[in-house]
């Protein structure tokens, strides 16, 4: 039995992860550890711990003596700037004993900085939207002039559509990212259409262990933001695409080498129907992979039976190895649904084409 400890427990994308885990064959001793105390009242774990922040300047020690002191054998996390300062903590991991399950350092601050990133696609020669860095409000009015009438905005780092912003209006538009305190830290980028894809991967070692496909139909609380997304998932669907899987690849392949640990790309289909990268979320889980979990794909579990068993599955297809059409519903205070697009399509008043 493992000593696992998982980062932001309480929060969505761990308590996903958590419960992935109990339902798994394994028996790990779970370790939740959070910035958030209330949130650790949401964990299903054995232990909690209240931490700093992961950007704040105590985090390091913290964690590294709360590791200590629980005798933790395997560390992850399930939010960028943890997964980040983790790893650069990862001597010290070695120190202690800690394992960890994480691309190379590099990797992780280039996925972690969308602009950075989006820089590297570029060279590769990968469909990416046209996008500008800016510093002063003269790189704005360029973006305006060289990306069309309707921009989208957004911060360099930070997950949720941290800072997103579309908008048509140059004044607007400054006074959004002066609120921000966002300038040398945004972006402007082409519009591209509100359909938006991920593909979930694990390597090991530059092989592709497993990937799948998940098409978001809709945000929750869309209504509430002025970008219309928020972070959270209110309707998914499985789905396969040899396009998604080929641009996927050629992503995570001009960023990476050598991939090792976990890969979620972020596309988003531009106006001619041709999905664009957007992200990567590095190091960690999307936040509805426990959908996987519930519809027979186990993600968190392979993931800590290969870092700390050597175990591989035996999957008879490596990518989207799950049926498509199948939904993951998901609301405030209510339990997920799994259902099908066939079932749905069923409920009295749903139009055909109705998802």
């Amino acid at each position: 039995m493992a000593r696992i400890y998982i980062g932001g427990a309480g929060g969505a994308p761990a308590n996903g992860f958590i419960r992935s885990l109990h339902e798994s064959s394994r028996n790990d001793y779970l370790i939740g550890a959070s910035c958030l105390a209330s949130d650790l009242m949401l964990a299903e774990v054995a232990e909690c711990h209240v931490v700093p922040p992961a950007l704040d300047a105590g985090y390091a020690p913290a964690v590294l003596s709360l590791l200590r002191d629980t005798r933790a054998d395997f560390i992850h996390a399930q939010n960028d700037f943890e997964v980040r300062a983790l790893s650069r903590l990862r001597e010290r991991l070695d120190e202690l004993g800690v394992r960890y399950f994480l691309p190379d350092a590099r990797v992780i601050e280039d996925c972690v900085d969308k602009q950075r990133s989006w820089a590297i696609w570029q060279r590769a020669g990968l469909r990416v939207p046209n996008t500008i860095l800016l510093h002063t409000p003269a790189d704005l009015k360029r973006a305006f002039a060289l990306l069309g009438d309707r921009l989208w905005l957004r911060a360099t780092e930070g997950g949720g559509g941290s800072g997103a912003l579309p908008t048509d209006d140059f004044e607007f538009a400054r006074l959004w990212i002066d609120r921000h305190d966002g300038w040398g830290g945004f972006t402007a980028s082409e519009l591209l259409s509100p359909d938006s894809v991920t593909w979930l991967s694990i390597w090991h070692r530059g092989e592709l262990v497993v990937a799948q496909t998940r098409k978001r139909l809709s945000w929750n609380f869309a209504n509430r933001t002025l970008s219309g997304v928020t972070g959270v998932t209110g309707v998914g669907q499985t789905c396969s695409d040899p396009v998604i899987d080929s641009t996927a690849l050629e992503a995570i392949e001009a960023i990476d080498k050598q991939p090792h640990g976990i890969y979620a790309v972020d596309m988003t289909y531009d106006f001619s129907g041709q999905p664009n990268p957007t992200e990567i979320n590095i190091g960690r889980f999307f936040t509805t992979h426990f959908f996987f979990t519930r519809a027979g794909l186990n993600l968190p579990r392979i993931y800590c039976d290969i870092a700390l068993d050597n175990r591989f599955p035996s999957l008879e297809r490596k990518i989207n190895p799950l049926p498509d059409d199948l939904l993951w519903i998901r609301g405030m205070d209510v339990e997920p649904v799994l259902t099908t697009l066939e079932d749905f399509r069923r409920l009295p008043g749903v139009q055909s084409n109705a998802a």
